[in-house]
């Protein structure tokens, strides 16, 4: 994402999520336990420019997505998203479906790595959240759930039938997406549907010490990895040869290369720029 802002000032508050930023690491934390953290038009609106917002600025290099309470986040809420949809129009239920298709591509091109720390329940949109990160840490007790089919709707919401068959593969996608099941945490990690499987009741610390180790490495290292990983999926061999070494070379003319180097030399941890 661009750096370059219009006349706009920084938003001062967030009324539908809680933010909180140290040492490069930004945690944002979906803040409605009384309702499993369910979503509103309002908290897929906040996700949506936050993530702009942090791109734009440059000074986070690591993202921990969490929930409050019982559960990561149990989807869409029941009365102020699908009862809300059920009178709106054509037009205006296109405008909602390509707001939350919105958070999931701001997730997938934020210049920095995104870890979902998943406890209790991650279901529907929620579950697709989780997805869209670039790590999943997960409690023993987790249980991911795509439910889409079960209120009526496509599996394919929100990108769900593009990134989950990229991560779990086909197979585990059409049967997750098709009938909605729960996928507890152990089958989430033997499918890789889960990174790492935290101990009971730190799922939110082990994302934290993740999101800090990879805000001491090298930021744009990181960030043209992540962006190689998402624009080669759909590409042919030698197009992505082509971009890895155009990417390359550009980083070889930085200072982080060359701090490597000097590093090395003298025997020292890197200093990343």
């Amino acid at each position: 994402m661009s750096p370059f802002t219009g006349s706009a000032a920084r938003t001062s508050e967030w009324r539908h999520l809680r933010l909180h930023l140290a040492d490069n690491v930004a945690t944002v934390t979906l803040a409605r336990p009384e309702k499993l953290n369910a979503l509103t038009f309002g908290a897929y609106a906040d996700l949506r420019d936050l993530l702009a917002e942090l791109s734009r600025e440059r000074s986070v290099r690591a993202l921990v997505l969490a929930g409050e309470g019982r559960g990561f986040c149990s989807g869409g809420d029941v009365d102020e998203i699908i009862g809300a949809t059920l009178s709106l129009d054509a037009a205006a239920l296109l405008d909602f479906n390509r707001m939350t298709g919105q958070v999931v591509r701001a997730l997938r091109e934020c210049p920095f790595p995104v870890i979902a720390a998943v406890h209790g329940v991650a279901a529907g949109a929620g579950a697709v959240l989780a997805l869209a990160a670039d790590f999943r840490v997960a409690d023993p007790g987790a249980r991911f759930v795509f439910l889409f089919t079960r209120v009526g709707l496509s599996g394919g919401d929100m990108g769900a039938a593009y990134l989950l068959p990229r991560v779990v593969g086909l197979g585990h996608a059409t049967r997750l997406l098709m009938l909605g099941e729960p996928v507890r945490a152990k089958e989430a990690e033997r499918i890789g549907l889960i990174s790492e499987l935290a101990e009971e009741g730190r799922a939110d610390e082990t994302a934290r010490s993740l999101a800090h180790r990879l805000a001491e490495g090298p930021a744009l290292a990181h960030a043209q990895t992540k962006a190689l990983l998402t624009a080669e999926l759909d590409m042919p061999l030698a197009a992505a040869l082509e971009l890895d070494a155009s990417t390359q070379s550009l980083l070889m003319t930085g200072e982080d290369y060359r701090e490597f180097r000097t590093a090395f030399s003298e025997k020292r941890p890197p200093k990343w720029r």
